[in-house]
């Protein structure tokens, strides 16, 4: 019948939706169109209208125009969805950006790493790389290490091939090795600073990691002097902990410097005066250093009557610790969040 038909329409209309269209102007149109235009749904109903029973019309008249009506109001609530929506919209800076994700930072010891060449560069040094596989030879013999060093025993060195009659290959556990691959393919003068990653056979603590990382330097030209060496080392301590650090050099023994020594640093956590973290001395260790031994330069093919230098090496690892209060190696290698996220300032 046709008053059951407009009163399925009139449901129909009332439980429409354009809340999920994607365009919703044109949504509204394609509804209006549906009822209302001149081939819509209600101009056909009134036109079926004509031949309804007279006994019938005032019923199914009514019936028409609250469908008309219902159809009417719908429309204009489709409308004022569509202006309210579009006035949110221009209100929007659509210069902002859509996804605030979070920006990675540097590693704290990329930042203390980078610091340091940073400071060697300034006064000439330059950086040099090699190979973090090393035979004997640029990792040991070349730079004076006895035979019986402990420095070759399996306890301390990852060796990678050791066999009788052959050359031992081995990751390396010094830069030092870099500062050999210069001399011998460089002629003097030679001013390099060679940081990278180094390997030792050592069991994993807080004070202690088989994975590290150092920078070494090395200056070797005519009448270089142990004074060169202090004063240089006295400028990168007071650039790398305050222009009101002090030094101190402690008498001390390696294969491929002589005289050696290692260098102090007054404790910039109390000043000088002693705390724990110097162990109440007022002075933290944190390089050893010393003049080019002869044998070294002789190996490398450098006449050590004409020529010297100085050389000094140092972790960063500990840099890092004691300029920023670390206390366990391990969290350097263990990606916490909550431990590089203290870091994120830095650049």
């Amino acid at each position: 019948m046709l008053i059951n038909q407009i009163e399925d329409f009139i449901r129909d209309i009332q439980l429409a939706s354009i809340e999920k269209s994607k365009d919703k102007a044109a949504e509204v149109e394609q509804f209006r169109i549906k009822y209302l235009g001149k081939k819509g749904v209600i101009s056909d109903l009134f036109e079926q209208f004509k031949s309804v029973p007279n006994e019938q019309k005032k019923e199914i008249g009514q019936a028409l125009n609250r469908l008309k009506t219902a159809a009417q109001a719908k429309i204009e609530e489709f409308k004022q969805n569509v202006e309210n929506t579009t006035q949110q919209s221009s209100s929007m800076d659509l210069t902002m950006p859509t996804d605030y994700s979070e920006i990675g930072s540097r590693h704290v010891l990329s930042v203390v790493m980078n610091e340091i060449i940073e400071i060697f560069s300034r006064i000439g040094f330059t950086v040099a790389e090699s190979v973090e596989i090393e035979d004997d030879w640029h990792l040991f013999s070349a730079l004076n290490f006895p035979h019986d060093h402990p420095a070759r025993d399996m306890q301390d060195t990852f060796f990678v091939e050791k066999e009788e009659g052959k050359q031992e290959v081995a990751l390396r556990t010094h830069t030092s090795s870099v500062q050999v691959r210069v001399m011998e393919n460089n002629k003097p003068p030679i001013r390099i600073i060679a940081p990278g990653r180094v390997f030792r056979n050592e069991a994993i603590s807080a004070r202690a990691h088989c994975i590290f990382h150092q920078v070494e330097a090395l200056y070797v030209d005519k009448k270089v002097s142990f004074a060169d060496l202090k004063q240089t080392l006295l400028y990168f301590a007071k650039e790398m902990f305050g222009e009101k650090t002090q030094i101190r050099l402690r008498p001390s023994y390696f294969p491929f410097t002589e005289p050696s020594a290692e260098m102090d640093i007054s404790c910039n956590i109390c000043g000088g005066k002693g705390c724990n973290i110097c162990k109440g001395t007022g002075w933290l260790e944190i390089l050893g250093c010393g003049m080019v031994d002869p044998n070294v330069l002789e190996s490398c093919g450098i006449d050590s009557k004409e020529y010297s230098g100085f050389a000094l090496g140092m972790g960063v690892e500990r840099m890092a610790m004691l300029k920023y209060q670390i206390r366990d190696l391990r969290l350097y290698f263990e990606n916490d969040l909550r431990f590089l996220r203290q870091f994120d300032a830095l650049v």
